[in-house]
């Protein structure tokens, strides 16, 4: 209400909510997979693209920051060794790694896959070092008393007391690829999500993103429950 409101009178700056579904109802909202060929195609064709490559830059992103995670986190000469190269590249907006992305790979979909993996990995690597970090001495000497192989230290001892802590790195992670994505795409374009905001804008339609971003909301809210449910399984319930 308070947005129709703001946005009533004659030539407002943003449209109001009555104005952008009635500017986007055919065909964005009644048939988002409508494909025309090239970039004209339905809203669910955008951000499947989208999702596709936040898919791979995620993935990734979680094989190699729990891998690194756990060996820094085990390793104290290599966590005071890397911890600090580590706080510097974390600090680096992810846009500032498009351009040096986009001269190594000289095309646009593995250059956007590669901004949302080194948005991602930080908080991966950082909770996972926490949390084999805070593995009770107890479980440690416990370890040595029954005399464990590596193997079933590993398995049995560090990686389920480290999960809570790689999940609260994953739903982090998740949040922030889509959120680099989005921005990735504004400039390297082709079908995505990021890259039908910014050609709207170029064309001023502001109804456009503005439903644009709903979904872009939506969408990420869905991935950080998804993450949250394969956490609540894996998880066990007394270390929720």
């Amino acid at each position: 209400m308070i947005w129709q409101i703001l946005c009533s009178g004659e030539s407002p700056n943003l449209p109001s909510p009555i104005t952008v579904i009635q500017e986007t109802w055919n065909p964005y909202i009644i048939n988002p997979f409508y494909d025309n060929g090239g970039t004209d195609v339905g809203l669910f064709w955008q951000i499947l693209a989208s999702l596709k490559r936040v898919a791979i830059g995620f993935s990734l992103s979680a094989i190699v920051g729990i891998g690194l995670g756990i060996l820094i986190g085990t390793n104290r000469l290599i966590y005071d060794g890397l911890d600090p190269i580590f706080q510097v590249l974390r600090t680096i907006p992810p846009l500032a790694w498009l351009p040096i992305s986009l001269a190594a790979f000289r095309q646009s979909d593995p250059s956007a896959i590669f901004v949302i993996f080194i948005t991602a990995i930080w908080p991966i690597i950082i909770n996972t070092t926490v949390g084999v970090q805070q593995i009770p001495q107890d479980y440690r000497n416990v370890s040595r008393v029954l005399k464990l192989s590596q193997t079933e230290y590993f398995f049995n001892i560090l990686f389920p007391s480290a999960v809570p802590y790689i999940f609260t790195g994953l739903r982090i992670g998740i949040g922030l690829s889509w959120l680099a994505i989005v921005a990735a795409e504004m400039l390297v374009g082709g079908v995505g999500i990021g890259f039908f905001i910014w050609d709207a804008y170029n064309s001023s339609k502001m109804s456009q993103i503005i439903l644009a971003l709903i979904y872009v909301g939506v969408v990420g809210l869905l991935l950080d429950r998804l993450v949250g449910y394969i956490a609540s399984i894996v998880v066990p319930p007394e270390q929720k």
